[in-house]
């Protein structure tokens, strides 16, 4: 039997009782003999399941090593929630097992690591798993957080994010004040949940402006700068052009940029352009770039906050945090023709 499928049926198989005394001892119910519950507690630890919480008084806090899952390429964006998190980790007298890497996005991690010796939680970056397995993750009773969660999430996942929705609005708004109402939007994968809460960010905004929102200015795409270029190319071959374009992140803008470059187009005077996550590539391009700044390394320290809450079996309210986003103006936007 594969570690970390075990049931309440192969525990009392396991120790040699009934289903219902096992039930009894994981919820703490009383009039069980004490050598009954050692065997069943032993099973439930020897199978890998977490242990039964007791009820009342205070419940020992979590040991071990936190376990940081970031599949994908430590530079900038992940880079700097990683190494926060492993800063604030270390301050907490937490040892830190890292997962990074794109490789690791074909890892069966998930599956096996309740049950995992030496790992008492995690936090998950941007996890390419579906909801079901952190949904199984989390019936296990194991301590997680989930940083920029991909798609929706139960509402008793933690999460950590950045307000995607109102900095978009605050993007846009910024756009229709100076006079774009034809906004062509590179927007992220059509699954990502950020996508869809940015998309209606700008949604909002357009309507707060009396702008109808027009589907054949949106372009989903991957958030790279190849990706950025070729939805930019795209959007710049419909007539009428768009006057402004909003990226999903920094480097589609800069492919946006490359694309209006190719065109012959003046930044900003014939096209405004502008990007999200405010990292140090937004102030390297000529002009430099109007984004929305996401407090990155803040989102670190948040997420090791709830996740040491948890460890420490203190109960935690605010399960799905949204952080504040800000609308840093540059030279890369501006008033249309």
């Amino acid at each position: 039997m594969p570690r970390g499928r075990a049931t309440m049926r192969d525990v009392a198989a396991a120790a040699g009782v009934s289903l219902a005394t096992v039930s009894r001892v994981v919820n703490q119910v009383g009039g069980i003999a004490p050598e009954t519950r050692r065997l069943v507690e032993q099973a439930i630890e020897e199978l890998g399941l977490p242990a039964p919480i007791p009820r009342g008084g205070t419940p020992k806090p979590v040991e071990g090593a936190v376990y940081v899952r970031c599949p994908y390429v430590l530079t900038d964006y992940f880079g700097l929630i990683v190494s926060s998190i492993a800063e604030t980790l270390d301050r907490h007298g937490r040892q830190v097992v890292l997962n990074a890497g794109e490789a690791a996005q074909h890892d069966p991690v998930l599956p096996h690591l309740a049950s995992r010796r030496g790992i008492g939680g995690a936090v998950l970056i941007l996890p390419p798993e579906p909801s079901e397995d952190l949904v199984r993750l989390s019936s296990r009773r194991f301590p997680f957080v989930v940083v920029d969660p991909r798609t929706a999430l139960p509402r008793d996942i933690p999460s950590v994010s950045a307000a995607h929705h109102s900095g978009a609005r605050q993007l846009t708004a910024h756009l229709t004040a100076l006079g774009h109402t034809r906004i062509g939007v590179i927007a992220g994968p059509r699954e990502w949940l950020a996508a869809d809460a940015r998309l209606s960010g700008h949604a909002a905004a357009l309507a707060d402006a009396g702008i109808l929102p027009d589907a054949s200015l949106v372009r989903h795409d991957q958030p790279t700068t190849v990706h950025g270029y070729r939805a930019a190319i795209s959007l710049l071959d419909l007539d009428p052009r768009p006057t402004a374009l909003v990226a999903f992140n920094d480097k589609a803008a800069v492919g946006a940029l490359q694309a209006a470059a190719e065109r012959g187009l003046s930044v900003p005077n014939d096209l405004s352009i502008a990007g999200f996550d405010d990292l140090d590539l937004s102030r390297a391009t000529t002009p430099q770039l109007t984004t929305v700044r996401q407090p990155l390394q803040e989102m670190g320290r948040m997420a090791v906050s709830l996740l040491t809450r948890l460890l420490d079996r203190h109960e935690v309210e605010a399960l799905h945090v949204e952080l504040a986003t800000e609308l840093i103006v540059r030279g890369s936007t501006g008033s249309p023709r």
